[in-house]
C-alpha cells in the first residue's frame, strides 16, 4: 500500500493505574476484544513487514493475548517503564535489517483509522507526527509549525500564552524511517521532571540534523486514549455507534439499533435482519438474508443465508449454520455443524455434533458430549428425526432417515432408516395417585 515497507511498534507496557485494575490496561475489552487488538487490526491493513508489541506490566498476559490476536506479532519487553523513547528502543533489536517506515502506535488508543495510518506510512517526510485540532487543547503538547513543516513540540508546562493558544496538538503517534530512529533514539536524554526518555524529542533532533519533519492531521475522535473506566465506557459507546451506523449503511436492518452490540470483527451481509437486544461477540459472520431474532448471543460462529436464529438462542464458538437452518428459542449450539435445512425448534443443546441436512431435532434434545474427561462427537445423518427429550450419549451416530423415540437415551449407533427406542417400560398403577395424595395430606396435617 506504500512505497516504503512498513513496520509497526505498538506501545503496550503501561500499568494503567487509573483503571483501578489488576488487569493490564491494554487488555480491557472494547468491542469484544482487548484494546490492543484495535491498534493491531488497523495496523495490519497496511500489510506491515513486522509488528512489534512492547509489553511491560503484565507482560505474560499481554503476550498471550497478542498471540491470539495476531500470531505473527512479536513481543519486546520493557522491564522498566522509562518513557516512550525507551520503549521504542526495546523494540528496535527486533527490527534488525528492516529499512523502511516505522509507525509507533499506542495500545490504549483504539480509533486511529486506516486512512490516517496510510498517510503516515506514505508521507515523504523523514519524520511525521500525528496531530489534531483539539476542541479543548488543555494540557496537550502544542505542535508549532512553519513554512518548513513542524518546527517543534512544546509541552504545556513549557508554553507561553501565545503557544498555549495554538489548537494543533500532539497525539503521540509518530512515523519515522527506521535508520533515523536507530540514529537518534540513543541521543535522547531524560533530564526532565519525570526522568523519562520521550519520543517527542525525535522531531527536534531530526530537524536539527537537517531532516524533513512534518505533521499529518486527523479528526480528534481518532486520538481518543483510554485511561479510566469512564473513558472506556465512553469509547465503547462511540465504537457501538460507529458499528451500528456502518451496518445500516451496508444494508443491514437493525430493528432497534441502540440495543444491538457489535464486536470489532462482526461481519453482517446486506439484507440481514437483526432484532433488538442481540449481542455479537468476536468472530461472527452472518450472511445476507439471514435473520437473528431478539435476545440472542452469538460468538465465534457462522450463519448462512436464509437461516433464522432465536429468539433467546445462543451460538457459541464453532457453530456453523447452513442455509435455511432454523434455530429457535432457548437453543444452544457449540462446535457443531448444521447442514442446510436443519430445524432445531427449542430447548436444545447441540455440542460437538454434525447434523445432516433437513434433519428435525425435537425439543429438549441434548448431545451428551462430555464424560468428565474428554469431549466426544455426535453424528446425525440427513433427513433424520430426533424425538423430543432425546439424550444422545456421545460418541454416537444416528443414520440417515433414522428416528429416535421421545424420551430415549441413545447410547449405541442407530443404522440408516431405523427407529431407536431407549426408554424404560411404562408401569401404570390404577388408583395409586389418589391414595398417595391422601397419605401425603394426612402427614402434612400431623
Amino acid at each position: 500500500m506504500t512505497e516504503k515497507p512498513v513496520a509497526l511498534i505498538v506501545l503496550a507496557a503501561g500499568q494503567g493505574s487509573r483503571m483501578q485494575s489488576d488487569l493490564p490496561k491494554v487488555l480491557h475489552r472494547l468491542g469484544g476484544v482487548p484494546l490492543v487488538g484495535h491498534a493491531l487490526a488497523t495496523g495490519r491493513l497496511l500489510e506491515p513487514e513486522a509488528v512489534i508489541v512492547v509489553a511491560g506490566h503484565g507482560a505474560e498476559a499481554v503476550g498471550k493475548a497478542v498471540a491470539k490476536l495476531d500470531p505473527e506479532a512479536r513481543i519486546a519487553l520493557q522491564e522498566e517503564q522509562l518513557g516512550t523513547a525507551h520503549a521504542v528502543r526495546q523494540a528496535l533489536p527486533l527490527l534488525d535489517g528492516f529499512e523502511g517506515r516505522v509507525i509507533v502506535l499506542y495500545g490504549d488508543t483504539p480509533f486511529i483509522g486506516e486512512e490516517t495510518l496510510a498517510n503516515l506510512a506514505s508521507h515523504a517526510a523523514d519524520v511525521v507526527v500525528l496531530g489534531f485540532e483539539a476542541a479543548d487543547p488543555g494540557r496537550y503538547g502544542r505542535l508549532v509549525t512553519g513554512p518548513e513543516g513542524l518546527e517543534r513540540i512544546v509541552e504545556y508546562k513549557d508554553a507561553d500564552a501565545a503557544i498555549r493558544a495554538i489548537r494543533l496538538v500532539n497525539s503521540g503517534v509518530l512515523a519515522a524511517d527506521a535508520a533515523l530512529l536507530r540514529e537518534f533514539l540513543p541521543r535522547i536524554g531524560n533530564r526532565n521532571a519525570a526522568g523519562e526518555y520521550y519520543l517527542t524529542d525525535i522531531p527536534e533532533l531530526a530537524r536539527a540534523a537537517g531532516h524533513r519533519v512534518e505533521v499529518v492531521t486527523c479528526d480528534e475522535a481518532e486520538t481518543l486514549g483510554i485511561n479510566t473506566r469512564a473513558e472506556l465506557a465512553q469509547a465503547e459507546a462511540a465504537f457501538q455507534a460507529r458499528a451500528r451506523a456502518r451496518a445500516l449503511e451496508d444494508g443491514v436492518t437493525l430493528s432497534d439499533p441502540a440495543t444491538v452490540w457489535f464486536a470489532l470483527d462482526t461481519c453482517i451481509g446486506r439484507d440481514a435482519v437483526i432484532g433488538q437486544n442481540v449481542v455479537f461477540g468476536p468472530g461472527v459472520t452472518v450472511e445476507s438474508g439471514a435473520e437473528i431474532l431478539p435476545f440472542c448471543h452469538l460468538e465465534g460462529c457462522h450463519v448462512s443465508a436464509g437461516a433464522t436464529v432465536g429468539p433467546f438462542a445462543r451460538l457459541r464458538p464453532g457453530a456453523e449454520l447452513g442455509g435455511d437452518v432454523h434455530v429457535g428459542n432457548f437453543v444452544e449450539i457449540k462446535n457443531s455443524v448444521l447442514d442446510e435445512g436443519v430445524k432445531v425448534g427449542h430447548l436444545t443443546y447441540l455440542g460437538d455434533a454434525h447434523i445432516g441436512e433437513a434433519t428435525n431435532i425435537g425439543a429438549g434434545t441434548i448431545t451428551c458430549n462430555y464424560d468428565g474427561v474428554g469431549k466426544h462427537r455426535t453424528e446425525i445423518g440427513p433427513h433424520a428425526f430426533i424425538g423430543s427429550d432425546t439424550m444422545l450419549v456421545a460418541p454416537v451416530r444416528v443414520g440417515a432417515r433414522a428416528m429416535t423415540g421421545s424420551g430415549s437415551v441413545i447410547t449405541e449407533d442407530v443404522p440408516d432408516d431405523a427407529l431407536a427406542l431407549g426408554r424404560a417400560k411404562q408401569v401404570t398403577k390404577p388408583g395409586l395417585a389418589t391414595r398417595l395424595m391422601q397419605v401425603l395430606r394426612q402427614k402434612k396435617g400431623n
